[in-house]
């Protein structure tokens, strides 16, 4: 099977590839997965998990348990082993295959940023495989943020939970639980916004604001 075809049936899912790569054993994928394939939510993916039973049900994790489904029956159809970043422990080593990819790195708001995503992904599942057909070799684009002088996420976000080595947790959710926190709770965080990179994947309002209920709830 060819990397083409597993990211044209993941698309019919609701899913868009951020990465392939072969698994060596420094990577420490489960033996006999040579290939690796990491799942984001496409541009139509969110319009797909809306409609979607996991969303309407009110029971906890909805876009982790309708992840879980779609990702097994993309596994299921291409013969592949389902991986999942949640579930554990233990936790598959996802940031370990996202910096094999050449296209994903460390921000310097701790989050990851990916060379087309931004700051704007997040791993839904991967699908390993024992092989693929027409694998690419690791990106060499830089990292966006070492081409970045003015650093506008560092300066975005209103109680300055960044500083460009420690992440503020506990005052980000204050803030964004908060009556002043309105903007950032309803559309997104203001840092992320930001960023350059990215910009054509900036969530929707309603998007938006179930990620960051999701980010409250877990605070909790």
């Amino acid at each position: 099977m060819k990397v083409g075809e597993v990211e044209r049936v993941a698309g019919e899912a609701g899913l868009t590839s951020l990465g392939a790569i072969r698994a060596m054993p420094e990577h420490g994928a489960s033996e006999g997965i040579g290939a690796i394939v990491l799942l984001g939510l496409s541009r139509e993916g969110w319009a797909i998990f809306s409609t979607s039973p996991e969303y309407a049900d009110g029971a906890p994790h909805p876009l982790d348990r309708w992840s879980g489904r779609v990702v097994g029956a993309l596994a299921d159809t291409l013969a592949a082993e389902a991986l999942f970043p949640f579930g554990g422990p233990p936790y598959q080593p996802f940031l370990r295959w996202a910096a094999a990819t050449g296209r994903i790195w460390p921000s310097p708001m701790g989050m990851s940023i990916h060379d087309a995503h931004g700051p704007w992904m997040s791993f839904r599942g991967a699908l390993g495989f024992g092989t693929l057909e027409d694998m690419p070799g690791p990106a060499t684009a830089p990292r966006p943020c070492d081409t970045c002088i003015s650093t506008p996420c560092l300066k975005a976000c209103p109680v300055g939970a960044f500083d460009g080595v420690r992440y503020d947790v506990d005052g980000c959710a204050a803030h964004v639980a908060s009556p002043e926190g309105a903007a950032c709770r309803l559309r997104g965080c203001l840092a992320r916004r930001a960023c350059w990179v990215g910009q054509d994947w900036v969530p929707e309002p309603a998007r938006a604001a179930f990620h960051m209920g999701a980010f409250l709830r877990a605070r909790e």
